[in-house]
């Protein structure tokens, strides 16, 4: 048995930020992971020899630059390579629109779809620039636990003031009435063009199982916006050596710091006593005691297996089952020969385009009509794909000459009306295949190797549950105040010395660290 200040449940990306934190904060802290390998769903895999794959979380774009700078993950060895083009987005009829990290030259690219939206796209831009700054501001904080506010929450909220004064009142009115919009609203007053919009309406719904229509969706492409690196509506970093790269940094961060990582040991039980979380039983039988034990995991699991639900009142139980997961994104990953050829690049510079995000969005009709098929129970015969190929910018990642392509193909709802995923997955395989040889008809002549990991698979391998990476829709009515449940959204839990450092607290998803960071400064404030 081992007595600690503070024992994290779960190595993955947030866990080991909060850890870290802890730990530079004094605190003697020891991390458990289930997996003989740390990352949780942030990890590089070797799925075919020689080719490595950023098997389940992407877009290292997101990561905050706050973590990156306070844990020294340069100086640790972390690489990110900043891609550009931001989206590279072909068209049916051969054509393709490119956004580039610079508005100008961005703007230079619309004209060939609309002039008109080519002189908007900069106001566009700089307005978002400033709301999506308010967004970002409302993530590093605790939000508040109305309806009742004690000073603590107050105290917090009064970071907010700068980022909004530098709003102003008239840009305040807008950010206000932005937020709950269906993303296809926001971007129908701004473009005429439907290329541009298929483009920029995807980071609405990339994260989230509705579709652009749906009220909210402009928010999430706010927090897309907010989080990336580009300066826009999504990231385009791919690290070295993968995801896995950038998890096994933390970790080595947080060695530095003075923290004890344990892989293969996983958690049966937290350990209540007199109400209080005092400690933690392992799956082998070994126990351990900390004042506080701080939950990687997402919500559902952390009370509904590692606490006894016998010990829960029904109130907190009602909330916890009403969480909404809904996973709805496939990912398939195909070993290359070659670089496939796109009909829009057909004596183009291909390497160049192809090394940052690739789209398969063309309108915002289509992204509607992708989602429409999950309210039946269906996967989408025509599915939104958003596809990296990163040995472009790392060529570690395959063998000399060849490459890997990684696709989150949307919209693929976690539970099917008719059949089982078993029995399904290479059908729906077979259609991203489809769907992508419209835009590079000789795909299939150059894959090597391929393996597809459907919602269920995503559960079963990374404990996502329905599949969902972000442990919780990031919808409005589970943003803010309200993530993970009523009461509870400070990363603390009904229980003392339990708290919540995952994606399933505040913010949310996206391999940012975000949540670790604040969960972590919520720990040592109450410490103090």
């Amino acid at each position: 048995m081992g007595n600690y200040d503070v024992i994290v449940i779960g190595a993955g990306h947030n866990g080991l930020v909060a850890a870290a934190y802890l730990a530079k904060g004094g605190r003697r802290v020891l991390v458990l992971e289930r997996q003989d390998r740390v990352g949780g769903a942030a990890v590089t895999e070797e799925l075919f020899p020689g080719f490595h794959f950023s098997t389940c979380a992407d877009g290292g774009g997101y990561l905050s630059p706050e973590v990156r700078r306070d844990l020294a993950l340069d100086s640790n060895g972390l690489k990110i390579h900043a891609a550009d083009p931001v989206v590279f987005a072909p068209q049916p009829d051969g054509s393709h629109l490119t956004i580039w990290r610079d508005t100008a030259r961005t703007a230079k690219e619309i004209e060939a779809f609309s002039k008109k939206d080519a002189a908007r796209y900069p106001d566009f831009v700089a307005l978002m620039q400033k709301l999506a700054g308010v967004v970002g501001g409302l993530m590093r904080i605790a939000p508040p636990d109305l309806p009742e506010l004690a000073w603590g929450d107050l105290r917090s909220l009064v970071k907010l003031a700068g980022p909004l004064r530098k709003l102003g009142r008239k840009n305040l009115n807008e950010l206000l009435r932005v937020l709950p919009m269906p993303v296809a609203d926001l971007l129908n007053e701004w473009f005429e063009s439907e290329v541009l919009k298929g483009a920029i309406a995807a980071s609405g719904v990339r994260n989230i199982t509705w579709g652009p229509q749906e009220a909210g969706t402009a928010y999430t492409l706010l927090y897309d916006w907010a989080l990336s690196d580009t300066g826009l509506f999504r990231s385009a970093g791919v690290v070295s050596g993968g995801m896995g790269a950038l998890t096994k940094t933390i970790a080595q961060a947080a060695r530095s710091f003075g923290v004890e990582i344990q892989t293969g040991a996983g958690v049966e039980r937290v350990a209540i006593e007199e109400g209080r979380a005092v400690g933690v039983q392992l799956e082998n039988g070994e126990a351990h005691t900390a004042k506080v034990i701080a939950s990687n995991a997402d919500p559902r699991t952390t009370f509904t297996r590692l606490v006894d639900p016998l010990i829960q009142s029904a109130k907190l139980a009602r909330h916890v089952r009403n969480i909404k997961y809904r996973g709805s994104a496939a990912r398939i990953h195909l070993a290359l020969r070659e670089i496939p050829e796109f009909n829009a690049l057909r004596g183009g510079d291909t390497a160049t385009y192809l090394s940052g995000p690739i789209q398969i969005s063309p309108s915002m009709m289509y992204l509607q009509r992708a989602y429409d098929c999950v309210k039946y129970g269906e996967y989408s015969q025509k599915p939104y794909l958003d596809i990296l190929i990163p040995s472009l910018s790392d060529p570690t990642l395959a063998p000399s000459g060849q490459h890997v392509m990684s696709i989150t193909a949307k919209f693929a709802p976690n539970e099917l009306r008719v059949g089982d995923w078993a029995e399904r997955r290479e059908a729906f395989t077979e259609v991203v295949l489809d769907t992508l040889a419209e835009y590079a008809p000789k795909i299939r002549d150059v894959i090597a190797h391929r393996k597809t990991l459907v919602p269920p698979d995503l559960e079963a391998e990374f404990g996502l549950p329905e599949g969902n990476p972000n442990h919780g829709e990031m919808t409005l009515d589970q943003f803010f105040h309200m993530r993970p449940i009523p009461g509870y959204a400070r990363y603390r839990t009904p229980f003392p010395g339990l708290y919540l450092c995952g994606a399933g607290a505040h913010p949310g998803g996206g391999v940012t660290g975000i949540p670790g960071q604040n969960a972590a400064r919520e720990i040592l404030r109450d410490w103090s």
